[in-house]
């Protein structure tokens, strides 16, 4: 039999695994801090994820139809980023700025630039920080666990990250305080981020060094270890924010990098700054700085012959 050499273009390792296979991974480990949403803020909290991830689903199939192109919603891309973008809304949010979000999120951070594997920054994130500078104050309008939302008088809380009054660490921990759906919940958060790391959705570089970095810094600020972790949504963003694909750095060390460096510039907002959370500033900027990180902490080539010293 005559031996054949077949060139193909890259990339030359390939897998099986396709984006929805990948994408529905995301969507079950997300359930248990869903769960966790819906059981301390009640049933509009699914309400309010359940339009963020419809209006996501149809943005996205409006754009394929404007460019007349093939829908892409199948890859279930869209639906994580309704999902993560309602997750870092407060559960009192009206439901038409969560659609202005999906709107900022899927078509302005996505599809603008080119669509899945293209943009330069979490689509949810940037939505997020979108609507935080529009409307200040039903972003921040948080409530205590178990309050009636449908009332009329639902009365506003603040979060730990500003209240005098601190949680334990056992209520930070399951979740049982004022905060957005889907961050309250370390508990849940880890068990979804559990999933991943055996699933190899993800790797385990970027959230230890991420959430740890967090809490290293937090108590060189004076606010405590365990609290910088626990409180805001640390733990939401390491394992399912600063994870992503496409704007996290492809080397092991380029991801420690990038890694503490969005850990240093939350704390640093968090302490320093006017708005008490930092994360969500911090792993967007962590995502603009990506592709200098990757320029730099490129590890040498296989087969690497280091230059002899000439006389």
């Amino acid at each position: 039999m005559e031996n054949k050499l077949y060139v193909s273009y890259a990339p030359h390792i390939r897998s099986k695994e396709t984006v929805s296979e990948t994408m529905l991974d995301v969507l079950i480990s997300l359930i248990p801090a869903l769960a966790a949403g819906v059981y301390f803020f009640g049933v509009r909290s699914l309400f309010v994820v359940m339009v963020s991830v419809a209006a996501c689903l149809v943005f996205e199939s409006l754009w394929n139809m404007l460019l007349k192109r093939k829908n892409t919603i199948g890859d279930l891309s869209a639906a994580v980023t309704g999902v993560l973008l309602a997750f870092c809304l407060p559960p009192t949010i009206p439901l038409w700025i969560v659609v202005i979000g999906d709107f900022f999120a899927i078509i302005i951070a996505k599809e603008f630039f080119g669509g899945l594997g293209q943009n330069i920054v979490n689509p949810a994130l940037a939505a997020r920080a979108f609507l935080l500078a529009c409307w200040p104050v039903d972003m921040t309008n948080y409530t205590a666990p178990f309050t009636n939302l449908f009332s009329s008088e639902v009365v506003s809380s603040a979060t730990p990250l500003v209240s005098d009054i601190k949680p334990s660490y056992f209520e930070l921990f399951i979740g049982k305080i004022p905060g957005c759906i889907g961050e309250v919940s370390a508990l849940c958060l880890i068990i979804g981020g559990i999933y991943l790391l055996v699933k190899k959705r993800i790797d385990f570089v970027i959230p230890v060094c991420y959430i740890l970095g967090v809490g290293v810094m937090g108590k060189i600020f004076g606010d405590g270890f365990m609290f910088s972790i626990l409180s805001g949504g640390v733990i939401l963003a390491g394992f399912f924010m600063a994870t992503d694909y496409v704007t996290s750095p492809m080397t092991m060390t380029g991801q420690v990098i990038y890694a503490l460096f969005s850990a240093l510039v939350t704390a640093v907002i968090r302490k320093f700054g006017g708005y008490p959370e930092g994360v969500t500033y911090a792993i967007l900027m962590g995502n603009i700085i990506t592709p200098l990180i990757d320029k730099f902490a490129v590890p040498k080539k296989f087969g690497y012959v280091k230059k002899s010293k000439t006389a």
